[in-house]
C-alpha cells in the first residue's frame, strides 16, 4: 500500500506539471488525471489481490482436506508476508494431518495384535480345543498387560498434546530411587525369561523431581535394555555429578542403535532397527517428554563399547 501511495502521489504531481506546461484548462486536466489514476489503481489493485484470490481458493481446498496448495507471492510487502504465513500454516496443517493419520493407523495396529492373540486363546478354550492351563493363561495375562500399557501411554500422549502435565516435585534420593527401579526391572526380566543381570553405580545425590514420572522413564529404559540384551548380558546403570547436573547412563550389550536412528527412536511409534522389539513405540517418546518437563535432556549417544548407551541429564537444583 505504501508503494501505491507513493506512485499515485508522484504520478499526480507529474501530471499536474505536465498539463500546466501544455496550458490545458483545469477541467480537462482533472478528467485526464482521474482516468489515468483510476487505470493505474485498478492495475495495481489487480496485482495486489491476486494472492488474496489464491488464498481464498486454497482455503476452500484446505477445508476439503487438501493441504498441498501454496500461494505465489513475489512482493516483499504486507501481502507477501501474508502469503508466506499462509504457506507456513498450510505446511503445519499438512504435517499435523499426516501425524494424525499415522497415529490412528499405528494405534489400530497396536491394539489389533494383542486383541487377536487374546481372541484366539479364548476361542480355543471356549471351543474345547485347549484347556485353561497356567501357561496359556499367563500368555493371556501378558497380552492384557500389553493392552494396559498401551492405553496408559496413549493417555499420557493425550496429556502431552493437551499441555496438561502436572509434576509433583519432591526431593529424590537417587541411589534408593535407582535401586527400586532396578529391583522392578529384575523381576520383570525374570518373569519374561530374560537372562540378564543389572549393575548399578551411583553416588549419594539428591534431585528434585516427580518420582513416579521419573520411575516411568527409567523403568522403560531398563526394560528396553533388558529386551535387547543377549543372554547372559549386563545392563548398566551409572550416575555421576557433572557441575550442576546429574548424568544417569543406561547401557546394554545388544546390537545398539544405528547413528542415523538415534534421534528418531524418541519419536512416537518408532522402534528403531534393533532386533528383539515388542514395545509399543511410545515409551521413549513419553520418556523424552517427562525428562524435558524436568528441564533435562535424553539422548542416545556413542557407546563406550558395543551396545546402546542412553544419557539422561537432570538439574540438581529445582527449576
Amino acid at each position: 500500500m505504501k508503494i501505491i501511495m507513493v506512485l499515485l502521489a508522484g504520478g499526480g504531481s507529474g501530471l499536474i506539471w505536465f498539463y500546466l506546461w501544455l496550458g490545458w484548462f483545469p477541467f480537462w486536466t482533472g478528467v485526464t488525471a482521474t482516468v489515468i489514476g483510476v487505470t493505474i489503481v485498478q492495475f495495481l489493485a489487480r496485482g495486489m489481490t491476486s494472492p488474496l484470490r489464491e488464498m481464498t481458493a486454497a482455503a476452500r481446498d484446505m477445508a476439503r482436506g487438501d493441504y498441498t496448495r501454496r500461494i505465489r507471492a513475489t512482493s516483499a510487502d504486507e501481502v507477501g508476508e501474508l502469503a508466506a504465513a499462509f504457506n507456513q500454516m498450510s505446511a503445519d496443517l499438512a504435517a499435523a494431518d499426516r501425524q494424525r493419520r499415522e497415529l490412528i493407523a499405528n494405534v489400530s495396529h497396536e491394539l489389533r495384535t494383542p486383541i487377536t492373540a487374546l481372541q484366539g486363546l479364548l476361542e480355543n478354550i471356549v471351543d474345547g480345543v485347549a484347556a485353561a492351563e497356567p501357561a496359556m493363561m499367563q500368555t493371556a495375562l501378558g497380552q492384557t498387560e500389553r493392552l494396559g500399557r498401551l492405553v496408559t501411554e496413549l493417555l499420557d500422549l493425550s496429556r502431552i498434546d493437551a499441555g496438561v502435565a502436572p509434576l509433583i516435585r519432591r526431593p529424590i534420593d537417587v541411589p534408593s530411587f535407582l535401586d527400586d527401579v532396578v529391583r522392578e526391572a529384575e523381576v520383570n526380566a525374570a518373569g519374561s525369561g530374560r537372562d540378564v543381570r543389572f549393575k548399578v553405580a551411583c553416588p549419594h545425590v539428591v534431585v528434585i523431581g516427580d518420582r513416579e514420572r521419573l520411575h516411568q522413564v527409567f523403568a522403560n529404559l531398563l526394560d528396553n535394555a533388558a529386551r535387547h540384551s543377549p543372554a547372559g548380558g549386563t545392563v548398566g546403570v551409572r550416575a555421576e555429578r557433572r557441575d550442576d547436573r546429574l548424568l544417569i547412563a543406561v547401557s546394554d550389550e545388544g546390537e545398539g542403535i544405528p547413528p542415523d536412528e538415534r534421534d528418531r527412536v524418541f519419536e512416537r511409534f518408532t522402534r528403531g532397527e534393533r532386533p528383539g522389539g515388542g514395545g509399543t513405540g511410545l515409551g521413549l517418546a513419553i520418556a523424552r517428554w517427562v525428562v524435558q518437563l524436568h528441564r533435562g535432556t535424553i539422548a542416545a549417544v556413542d557407546p563406550e563399547h558395543a551396545g546402546c548407551l542412553i544419557h539422561v541429564t537432570l538439574p540438581l537444583t529445582k527449576t
